[in-house]
Formats: structure tokens, sequence, C-alpha cells
């Protein structure tokens, strides 16, 4: 049958996390999930825009059930504090890897590290390696897979950036931005192989949003304003609201069929019903080698040993 984002599978009984979800994309992703039933986690730097964003979320869905984890991916030992609370739920059934700064941001992570390198890379790595057990003990008691959902950007279709010293910054910030995207998703690709590889039963899946912007996404008081809209972004007249920006990632966790090692966007390149796309060749078949490389540098710069457990090899 066709997707539809509007009709979405019951899930009641998943237990479902998502990072960034005081804003934006993430945001909705979690009042999305909610709203079919799943338990949503959600997880934010700010203990206030969390508790604001589980207001927002119980006034759109007033049965929805939530509960809240702190974590800035700027920082390693707060990633670390944030596995060992999540590691105290009794499951978990996918996580929407969502959170990072925007592509304006320039500087460096509590650990000295380039910022967009440092956390849409670097960190969402490390949440992601920290919550896999859990994602496979969830998996293997309850006879399904676990969802590890990693945010793409189309602009790693459009825009190609060496990765051949992942810590060198490029002059410009939309560069920096779409070079650790691009590294996330080889990471994620890799990941996936070497799950399959080891049968553990949790599928990586990388979503792209397409384009969502301000002046079409619906008002939620402390998360979405029309004061904080840009109206004259210009792309505006094509994109479409933040809210339909995270189909792409609700349709990753929540479509029984997904496929590991996937990617789900827009049915249109920018906006559109989210539909199962061809992968990024650069990041899902690099060359020999690449893939192996860039895998093993992630890890190393997170703090992860290589080797120590099924899932990395």
């Amino acid at each position: 049958m066709p997707w539809n984002p509007h009709a979405l599978p019951d899930q009641s009984g998943r237990v479902l996390a998502v990072t960034g979800a005081t804003a934006g994309i993430g945001y909705f992703a979690a009042e999305q999930l909610a709203a079919a039933g799943a338990h949503v986690v959600l997880l934010g730097r700010s203990p206030q825009k969390l508790a604001v964003a589980e207001r927002r979320i119980t006034e759109q869905v007033p049965a929805a059930t939530l509960s809240s984890v702190v974590v800035d991916l700027a920082s390693l030992e707060s990633v670390s504090a944030a596995a060992d609370r999540l590691a105290a739920i009794p499951a978990l059934h996918g996580i929407f890897l969502n959170a990072g700064p925007d592509a304006t941001v320039r500087g460096v992570t509590a650990d000295g590290l380039p910022v967009q390198m440092g956390t849409h890379a670097v960190g969402n790595v490390a949440l992601a390696s920290a919550v896999l057990p859990l994602l496979s003990r969830t998996a293997a008691t309850q006879q399904g897979r676990g969802r590890l959902v990693f945010a793409g950007t189309g602009y790693v279709r459009r825009i190609a950036v060496s990765l051949d010293d992942l810590l060198q910054v490029p002059r410009f910030s939309i560069t920096a931005y779409v070079k650790a995207k691009t590294a996330l998703e080889v990471y994620a690709y890799e990941l996936d192989r070497r799950l399959r590889a080891d049968a553990v039963p949790v599928d990586a899946i990388v979503s792209d949003p397409g384009v969502g912007v301000d002046a079409k996404t619906p008002v939620r008081a402390g998360i979405a304003d029309p004061a904080i809209r840009y109206q004259r972004n210009p792309f505006t007249p094509w994109a479409q609201g933040k809210d339909a920006a995270a189909w792409s990632a609700v349709r990753a966790l929540a479509d029984p069929d997904a496929v590991g090692g996937s990617c789900y966007g827009p049915a249109g390149a920018v906006r559109g019903v989210p539909t199962r796309l061809e992968p990024v060749a650069r990041t899902a078949r690099p060359p020999a080698g690449e893939a192996q490389r860039i895998t093993a540098e992630l890890l190393r710069i997170a703090g992860i040993e290589a080797g120590a457990t099924q899932r990395h090899r």
C-alpha cells in the first residue's frame, strides 16, 4: 500500500527516541510518532526546552506518553551520560539521530573538535554505538528489528567533498556541514553492512528530509512561532514545512517494511511523500577501503574501541 504520512501504522508498545526534539524536524518527528501511539523519548540540550516540547506534544496529542533525556552532542561526556540514562529504560525499538547545529555554525566542541564534524558525525556515532546494545536486546527479545535512523541531507547528493582528513575544516560553513553529513552517511551504510554480517537484528537507515522552512511550518508556541519565521527565505515557494520534512525519518522508524542500508526521502526531491530513494553512490558504495577507513577514524575520534563488540568488527 502507498505510504500515508497522515495515517501511520500503530506504534503502540514501541519506544522510539528522537534527538534534537526541541525544535524543527526533530520536534515534529516526535509529535507524529507520539500520535501513532509510540512512547517517545525526547533528547535535547536544554531541560527547559525539553519541558516545552513535552507540553506542546501533549497539547496536540493528549494521550501521548513521553520522557526526556538531556544530551549535548558537542560533548562526548554528555553523550556518555545520556547513554547511561537510556540504558536504564527497559526497551528501545528505534532512534532518530537528528541533532546538530545548522550549517552556519562554526567553532569547536567541548572536546576541541570542529563543531560540524564533532556533532553531526562524531557525536551521533558515539550515541549510536552506545544505544546499539539496547536496540539489539529489545529486537532479540521481541523478535523484531531495531532501527538506527541517521539524518542525512540532500546537499550530499549535490556537493562532493573530500574526506581525506576528517578534522580539516573547509573554508565555507556549508561545505563543513556537508562534509560532516557525508562522513555520517558513509558510517551509516557501513554500519548496516557490519550489522548484517554479524546477524545483529538492527537496521541502519539514512533519511533525507528534503527542504523544510519555517514559513510553511505549523505554529507550536516556543517551538515554531510566527515571530521567528523567515518569510523571505528563498526556498519558501517550493519547499515544505518542517513537519513534512520529518516524514522521511518517521517512515524509516515506523514502516514495518523499511529496509536497512536504504535511504528514505521526499518523492519530489525537496518535498513530498517519503519514498525509498537510491542511496548516494559516494556514501553507500565508496571506493574499496574508504568506508572502513572513515568508520575506523570516526570510532577512534569518538573514543570507541574498534573490534571490541559485534557492532564494530
